[in-house]
């Protein structure tokens, strides 16, 4: 009789203990997270756009732009929402529809098995512009409830989502640093006490200001986790600010439109970078190796871009576009050198004076091929193709560059193109294939000596241009 009752026991227990092992799982740690991420593609303010998904220019997000962005070698994406904003502002309860959208948004990316990180982003300021002893409490009290309603609600999810705790913290001394690692230390209470799945999911803290500097300076101390590899830390880059995101001249410093070794413009010499050029690169990317990588704690690059000066024209444009090109590639193939930290482009849309767009986020088109083929490279993931095209003849690939031999020139409308030239860097042209020689993949640079060399795509109303390197 005794036998006969504990077997059936057994039986039960057994199914219970199958049954929570479905929905709760021990997830991979930071560092084998941090090794599967290739690179990363930020959504841009699309959510956090305060008065709807659309308010600020970008359309509703579908499932054929993430499927774009994924075939053209992204394989993690960046959601930046606005909690606060669809919340009851007394009790802190999440808007369930929102809840839900932001959940569509995110499967469209677990459905091509990409990395998500979804954060609290700026969000009208609660946190990022609090990080005060004076408002230390309050804040908590509300991280920790929109936390817990976050992560209870994508709590099933495996190790493809990520949570990040805030956006860029504005921090400006080791007090105010101190108030955020408590702000970190709240959010990770929140997700863990959730259990399932959030017990041992990947969780991102951000440096104070998300600068690499003060990060270096003033982030001694991580918050406490009661599982151990799952943290990963957050910083962002845009330096020089006048070449990544200045629109506009001040008094203190001007725009710059050109940056890097061979990218100096020699007629428009007030436009050259002055400063933040590739040693800036290496040195603040050594850094967080340094400081974190080299301990185990992985560190992302949750934004990095520069904006494309559409205002220019014909050799200033084309001069600038390789420039900024270079930055692209320099920035990315620094990222992998040094550690492989985790490196997201900020793309906010193709739209406005703040232009980082790389998709048009209606059709999935790539409207920027340039950056793309510039970022690939740099992480060494190569060319992309099998996306869909625009009717510019911009949607030109260059590779490689620098050159020994032989350049490749990837055109994806040849059709559309009446000739390529190429010129050296006086305007002296040394070579041109007219239209009859053009074909979807062109070969050319043989001649050429060592040297920097310009190549021009020309069209009927517009061209392309690449700054090319033989060696």
């Amino acid at each position: 009789m005794i036998n006969f009752l504990l077997k059936p026991l057994s039986i039960f227990v057994l199914g219970l203990l199958t049954s929570v092992s479905v929905f709760s799982q021990t997830l991979p740690t930071a560092t084998e997270t941090a090794k599967a991420i290739t690179i990363g593609w930020n959504l841009g303010n699309t959510l956090e756009a305060i008065g709807g998904e659309t308010a600020w220019g970008n359309p509703l997000t579908t499932q054929s732009l993430i499927d774009s962005v994924r075939a053209a070698g992204f394989n993690t994406i960046r959601v930046p929402v606005s909690w606060h904003t669809h919340a009851d502002p007394t009790t802190n309860t999440i808007d369930t529809a929102w809840l839900a959208r932001v959940k569509e948004v995110v499967d469209y990316g677990i459905k091509n098995n990409m990395y998500i990180i979804l954060n609290i982003h700026w969000d009208n300021g609660w946190l990022e512009n609090n990080v005060t002893e004076a408002m230390q409490a309050s804040v908590n009290e509300k991280q920790f409830k929109y936390w817990t309603q976050i992560a209870n609600y994508f709590k099933s999810y495996d190790g493809h989502l990520l949570f990040a705790s805030a956006n860029e913290p504005n921090v400006e001394n080791g007090t105010q640093m101190a108030v955020l690692v408590s702000y970190h230390q709240t959010f990770i209470k929140a997700v863990r006490a959730t259990g399932g799945n959030n017990s041992s999911r990947t969780l991102i803290v951000q440096g104070p200001s998300t600068d690499i500097e003060k990060t270096k300076q003033w982030m001694n101390t991580l918050p406490t986790d009661e599982i151990a590899d799952r943290l990963m830390v957050e910083v962002h880059y845009y330096t020089p600010y006048n070449f990544t995101l200045m629109t506009e001249d001040t008094s203190w410093g001007k725009m710059f439109y050109y940056w890097g070794k061979g990218y100096h413009s020699t007629s428009d010499v007030t436009r050259n970078a002055t400063y933040g050029e590739e040693t800036a690169v290496d040195a603040l990317f050594q850094s967080m190796k340094t400081k974190f990588i080299d301990k185990g704690i992985p560190v992302i690059i949750g934004e990095f871009a520069a904006i494309k000066r559409t205002s220019l024209t014909r050799e200033a444009l084309a001069l600038h576009t390789a420039s900024r090109q270079y930055y692209l590639n320099y920035v990315a193939s620094a990222a992998v050198r040094f550690g492989d930290l985790k490196l997201i482009y900020w793309d906010n849309g193709y739209y406005g004076n703040n232009n980082t767009g790389l998709f048009d986020r209606s059709t999935g088109a790539i409207m920027d091929r340039g950056a793309v083929a510039a970022l690939m490279e740099g992480t060494g993931k190569g060319v992309v193709t099998g996306i869909a095209d625009n009717e510019e003849i911009t949607d030109t690939q260059i590779f490689p560059n620098p050159f020994t031999s032989t350049i490749n020139l990837l055109i994806a409308k040849p059709n559309q193109v009446n000739r390529i030239v190429i010129l050296d860097m006086v305007g002296k042209q040394l070579e041109t294939i007219e239209k009859a020689g053009i074909s979807s993949i062109s070969t050319i640079g043989s001649s050429l000596k060592p040297g920097l060399y310009l190549v021009q795509i020309q069209g009927a109303d517009s061209y392309q241009s690449f700054k090319v390197l033989k060696k």
